[in-house]
């Protein structure tokens, strides 16, 4: 009995003592987006084998909330607000007195734009990539994708086919990620047909290795890659245009553009023929290979042979230039472009190009110039005459040997020729006197042959650690230029108005230039921590060249060009060696990233003039300091704030000391003690989509300062009118730039809305006979467009640029001031469902200022009357161009203390009648 008394005292104590541990809950509700306190929310504790409600609260004006007495177990915590979402987790309660749990709500409107973000909404914005959806902007039936790209808010194509994304130039134009023959933007635009696109998505494209090592290095190019619809990568589509019409004067007008593309697999075959008389040669002729080491510091070479240390573009490779705006051209063009990848771990693309042009330009140009109180006009007529072609070729192929491993070859091949002729005459007048001061006739004919040659490895191995990455890199290049040309021209001076003794010119150059270039760079990467980077690097650049031009001078005792002329005549060779280590940190969070670093360039110039035996022996010592800061502060809302520093090394051009005489009275001599020259870029970007508004918005601002920038002096004759141009290194030069954009629909009449304001400053520096120059230019403008369609109804586009431009010299008495205005107004409207009427029209204004007499305006009127059949399979069209015959090539600029005026061939009014094919199996078709 004792025992039993013992037992039941034993288990009542135990029983009491359990009581007295009672488990409590607490905690505090939350949103997400602001972390504010979360009042009068339900919490609720259910069992999880049936889901019944064991206990519940609700949250007081803090989001506080707790629950007593609570048995231990587990539990679904489940928590609920009318304006948020219902929050659901697992909790255990073990037999601790008290435990905690917060709880952070997410809104049901950031849930919805995520949804509808999800779903295809027109415009979103994914950290630094605007995507566009392309089905949400409607075009005609058979539209490309230039047509698409002109719909989208942000993007601009001009009339010469220039893309701009935010204000920047697009460069680079990719389809499903990869390149679609070669880096040419206008061949994806021109040619893919819109219906095939499911995305456009505009971004700063980094270098290779900056993807691959996900270390910002600060090497960026401005990128539109094309996304294509599943259904538009089975089987094969294409179109066939063909088109003509005829003139009276001029030759008769005919375009053929066809374009195949076939998809099986991941196997992918594209072909393009283009030929015409219409200018439609959208295709970049100057293959500009850009050997670069993806960093700052680019070493880069022209078809010319010319080497350079961060490319800049522009057109200095000897070559004529030809915009296919202006004069007659008539063009073939064909490629062909193979890619395939077999089972993810080979990768292969291959393209063969041939491009052809024959052109043919009347230019006349009248330039003054002035000079304190001394004002020269010089008159310019041109006629060119080119002939050329080259072969392109390039192959890639990737092989991913394992998870961590993989290395890629790059090959190369390109071979030009070209044959030109180009007759100038031209005088210059003293402005205020109409006195003579020179008169020139001469005849250039030029035939030339090139080759570029390219080679490159890079290998690519992930460590076990994550973000633990070694890459190396190395490129082999050479470009070869033979040459010859000759020179006939009579040149006349003149004393106080009369002529003096002509100088006749009658020359032949040859010229043979080779470069080669080695380049190799090994770039390792370490995580300090969780989201902390850092990358260790080391490049080797190894590149010699040289420049033998040699001139001779007609004989008329032999009949041959067997006299040379050592003042035109120059042997020159040159060998760079660069060593350049770096260092770079990076830091990658969920809403911010950042990176900074530096490199240090050892650079060794070993120039030698063979001709007049002397060296040039320099050393430098460069820093290519870099930094960014990328801040997602909520969703589809970023901020980009950057820095970047680099040198420019002058060319060979720049450096040899040899005279340019195709123009006797404008002349060119290079400077072999030019110094390299650095810029300081500072950059912020911005930009926003608002889904429940449709509203977006981007800003860009952007400064440069340039230091021992390579500019020009300028020696002028004002006697003789004559001119000699020597590059040197200035300081003071500087620019900055703002581009800003919004756009959003007015749902009460159904119409986009697009707002674009910009503004652009610099200020350079250059010497007019030893007295410096500043040059001030300043333009602001403000872009304004509307757009309305309805499918199958119509579509309209009004879209307006108003531009304010004021340019100032220190040179000229009086600065340059004039507004400009560009109305651009394109429409559709469909007559029946299968027959439209498309029309555009530009309107053209340029104010005049004191230089030109009279205001610069033109009008361009274009119409084009289409029908379909066999559900838009088929496409007969009537187009005129040019209706008001008002198609003039009238240009003129202001630019440090000379205004110049240019007036070119244009092709004027003309009809042309055509039919297309579009064309595709039924696995490309559209889902219905």
């Amino acid at each position: 009995m004792s025992k039993l008394t013992a037992s039941l005292l034993f288990v009542v104590l135990f029983a009491a003592k359990a009581q007295s541990q009672t488990i409590s809950l607490s905690g505090k509700v939350q949103d997400t987006i602001q972390n504010k306190s979360v009042q009068n929310a339900v919490v609720m504790l259910l069992t999880p084998v049936d889901s019944l409600l064991y206990k519940f609260a609700r949250t007081d004006a803090e989001g506080n909330y707790s629950f007593k007495n609570i048995k231990s177990g587990n539990y679904i915590l489940m928590t609920t607000h009318p304006y948020f979402a219902d929050f659901v987790d697992n909790i255990s309660l073990n037999q601790n007195e008290s435990n905690t749990a917060s709880v952070a709500l997410t809104s049901k409107s950031k849930l919805l734009q995520e949804l509808i973000v999800k779903s295809g909404n027109p415009i979103r914005v994914k950290g630094d990539t605007t995507i566009y959806t392309a089905d949400s902007f409607k075009v005609s039936a058979n539209a490309n994708v230039e047509e698409l790209l002109k719909k989208l808010p942000g993007i601009q194509v001009d009339k010469n086919g220039k893309i701009t994304a935010m204000g920047e130039q697009v460069t680079k134009v990719l389809v499903d990620g990869e390149e679609f023959f070669g880096d040419d933007p206008g061949m994806a635009v021109k040619n893919l047909r819109a219906d095939a696109v499911k995305e456009v998505q505009v971004f700063d494209k980094k270098s290779e290795q900056a993807e691959f090592t996900g270390v910002d290095d600060g090497n960026t190019q401005k990128t539109i890659n094309l996304k294509l619809k599943e259904d538009k990568k089975k089987g094969y589509f294409g179109k066939i245009d063909l088109a003509g019409g005829l003139k009276n004067k001029i030759d008769d007008r005919y375009n053929s553009n066809v374009m195949l593309s076939s998809f099986k697999g991941k196997r992918k075959i594209s072909g393009y023929f283009l030929t015409g008389n219409t200018g439609q040669d959208g295709l970049s002729w100057e293959d500009r290979d850009k050997y670069t080491t993806n960093d700052n510091f680019n070493v880069s070479m022209d078809d010319n042979g010319d080497l350079s240390y961060q490319w800049t573009g522009g057109n200095s490779d000897d070559e004529p230039y030809v915009n296919t705006q202006n004069g007659f051209i008539r063009n073939m063009n064909a490629g062909l472009q193979y890619s395939n990848k077999w089972g993810d771990k080979q990768n292969l693309n291959f393209t063969p190009q041939y491009n052809g042009q024959i052109y043919d330009n009347d230019q006349s140009r009248f330039m003054q110039s002035q000079y304190n109180d001394s004002v020269l006009n010089e008159q310019k007529n041109t006629n060119t005459h080119v002939n050329r072609y080259n072969y392109k070729n390039t192959a890639t192929y990737e092989v991913k040997i394992d998870s961590n491993n993989t290395i890629k070859f790059t090959a190369k091949a390109n071979f030009y020729h070209t044959e030109s002729e180009e007759t100038v005459a031209s005088f210059t007048k003293e402005g205020n006197t109409g006195t003579f001061k020179n008169r020139m006739n001469s005849d250039i004919k030029t035939e030339n042959d090139k080759r570029s040659l390219f080679a490159g490895v890079l290998f690519k191995h992930r460590f076990k650690k994550p973000r633990r990455t070694i890459s190396l890199n190395t490129d082999w290049n050479n470009l070869s230029t033979d040459g010859t040309s000759f020179l006939q021209s009579v040149n006349q001076s003149y004393d106080k108005g009369q002529p003096t003794t002509p100088q006749n010119v009658d020359q032949q150059r040859i010229t043979d230039k080779s470069s080669t270039a080695i380049t190799a760079r090994l770039v390792y990467t370490e995580p300090l921590s969780k989201k902390y980077s850092l990358e260790l690097g080391y490049e080797l650049n190894y590149s010699k060249g040289k420049n033998n031009q040699l001139t001779y001078a007609y004989s008329p005792v032999s009949g041959l060009y067997d006299l040379a002329v050592d003042s035109l005549t120059n042997d020159f060779n040159q060998k760079i060696v660069i060593n350049k280590p770096s260092m770079r940190i990076s830091y990658s969070g969920k809403k911010i990233k950042f990176s900074f670093g530096s490199g240090f360039g050892f650079t060794k110039f070993d120039l030698h003039d063979n001709t007049l035996d002397t060296n040039y022996i320099r050393n430098y010592t460069n820093f290519f300091p870099s930094a960014n800061f990328n801040y997602t502060y909520k969703s589809q809302h970023n901020l980009r704030i950057g820095y970047n520093g680099n040198t420019t090394q002058p060319t060979i051009n720049q450096l040899q000391p040899l005279r340019n005489n195709n123009d006797n009275f404008n002349q060119y001599i290079g400077n072999p003690q030019l110094r390299p020259s650095f810029t300081n870029q500072f950059y912020v970007s911005h930009n926003t989509y608002n889904f429940l508004k449709d509203l977006f918005t981007y800003q860009s601002f952007n400064v440069r300062f340039i230091s021992n920038s390579i500019t020009n002096n300028r020696t002028i004759d004002l006697d003789s009118g004559k001119t000699v141009t020597k590059p040197i290194n200035t300081n003071g030069n500087y620019s900055m730039s703002f581009w800003g954009g919004t756009g959003f629909k007015i749902k009460k009449i159904d119409t986009r809305l697009y707002l674009g304001p910009n503004f652009r400053y610099s200020k350079t520096a250059d010497v007019f006979n030893s007295a410096i120059n500043y040059s001030k230019i300043f333009s602001g403008g403000l872009d304004i467009g509307l757009s309305k369609s309805k499918e199958k109804k119509y579509d309209f586009d009004v879209n307006n640029t108003i531009s304010y431009n004021h340019s100032k010299s220190s040179q000229s008495s009086s600065p340059s001031d004039f507004f400009t205005n560009m109305l651009s107004l394109s429409a559709k409207v469909y007559m029946l469902k299968t027959l439209s009427v498309r029309s555009d029209y530009e309107y053209y204004y340029q104010q005049k200022t004191q230089y030109q007499s009279k205001n610069i305006s033109y009008q361009m009127w274009n119409a084009r009357m289409e029908k379909t059949f066999k559900k838009d399979e088929f496409t007969a069209y009537v187009l005129v161009r040019d209706i008001l015959n008002q198609n003039v090539g009238i240009n003129s600029s202001y630019d440090r203390n000379t205004f110049v005026e240019t007036r070119n061939d244009r092709l004027q009014r003309y009809w042309m009648v055509g039919v297309v094919w579009n064309f595709k199996n039924a696995g490309a078709k559209a889902k219905q």
